[in-house]
């Protein structure tokens, strides 16, 4: 299901010293990581709604991802959710999730939890229970207990189709600011379902809350290897980790038939165990006739940041006696550092022969393997 999003960076973090949307978590800028999971989970336009004159800062931040926009907000939440849905360009029953930049562990599961929960209601928001035993204090000593039965822990983003959020907030009246957009659909009338949340969803709001994020985000490391081989054929020129080679012959394929392009694919979806290049774009599906295999190699990436993890660094061995590889090894670098998003020093491309041995020694076809370190949340 397609749908759009709002993410709310326009505050002023001042409980957690100021510029949090701004502040490194993981070495990624708070706002990125809410932002690159929307885009990642299917967002078809992103809104990100910031602070007058920070429209420079969210462009640093957000650099090298694309579906994003800014629009300036206003001095409560409220008001810049409500440019932020000033600001959408999409048809009336879009779904739109309406999210805070300071929970930055935004995860695919919740996303598709909220979008499912649209069909039979008004609005959906992921939420946990209250676990812990409610206490009324007054100067410091309690005065007595609250039944936490049926108390429930509100978390964002929060979903809505965007005529249904537009026409609530028309019609909210009350003097004081709503707490989110639920609250919002509620006074409308409308019917908003509570979906499972996740405790890794938490609003980073004080000092202390960085340090649990970063103790979150702890990592397993996975390493994945491919391999992949192609026949020689007629031809006047061959795809070779991304970049075009003219050659006297080409390698046949069903798509462009780039071998390290595969063989690094196949390594990325091994390291996270996800089935393998044939699994997600099969040979028998016409659609993928002719393919730029680039699409292949930038889909198993997505899978990984899909997961909250990162590719760490890549080596690609192309095996073959033509053509020769050294020339263009520089170039191949370059485009897969690219499209994997990657500095320049953490990927490695290398050829080799077999002294004339096998097949590709006889000149029948061309071989790639490649390995890949992944780091995943623990």
């Amino acid at each position: 299901m397609g749908f759009a999003a709002i993410v709310v960076a326009a505050g002023s973090g001042s409980r957690a010293g100021g510029d949090k949307q701004w502040r490194v978590v993981g070495e990624r800028p708070m706002v990125r990581w809410s932002v690159d999971a929307l885009l990642t989970a299917g967002a078809d336009s992103v809104v990100v709604v910031v602070a007058p004159g920070a429209e420079a800062r969210a462009a640093d931040a957000l650099a090298g991802l694309s579906g994003w926009r800014t629009v300036a907000g206003g001095a409560a939440r409220a008001d810049s959710v409500r440019a932020g849905l000033a600001a959408l360009e999409v048809a009336d029953d879009t779904p739109v999730l309406i999210h805070d930049a300071a929970r930055p562990f935004l995860n695919s599961a919740i996303i598709d939890r909220l979008l499912s929960a649209l069909n039979d209601a008004d609005g959906a928001l992921p939420a946990l229970p209250v676990a812990d035993s409610l206490r009324r204090g007054v100067e410091g000593l309690v005065v007595g207990g609250i039944d936490r039965e049926g108390l429930w822990r509100a978390q964002t983003p929060q979903a809505f189709r965007l005529k249904t959020i537009r026409d609530a907030y028309a019609a909210w009246t009350e003097s004081e600011a709503p707490t989110d957009e639920a609250a919002v659909v509620e006074r409308a009338g409308g019917r908003v379902r509570l979906v499972e949340g996740d405790a890794r969803l938490m609003k980073l709001t004080y000092p202390e809350d960085f340090a649990m994020a970063e103790a979150l985000l702890l990592k397993t490391t996975r390493i994945g290897q491919g391999y992949d081989v192609h026949r020689w054929g007629p031809g006047t020129s061959v795809w070779l980790c991304g970049v075009e080679i003219p050659h006297d012959q080409t390698l046949i394929g069903h798509s462009d038939a780039d071998a390290g392009l595969h063989a690094l694919t196949d390594a990325i979806l091994g390291a996270i165990a996800d089935g393998d290049i044939g699994d997600h774009f099969p040979p028998s599906d016409p659609q993928w006739k002719g393919a730029s295999s680039d699409r292949f190699l930038v889909y198993a990436a997505d899978r990984v940041t899909a997961r909250g993890g990162r590719i760490v660094n890549v080596d690609v061995t192309l095996i073959c006696e033509q053509p020769k590889v050294k020339p263009h090894r520089q170039a191949m670098r370059e485009r897969l550092a690219d499209l994997l998003k990657l500095p320049l020093d953490t990927v490695s491309v290398k050829a080799t022969t077999t002294e004339g041995l096998g097949f590709t020694g006889r000149g029948e076809g061309l071989a790639a393997q490649a390995v890949v370190l992944v780091e995943l949340p623990a």
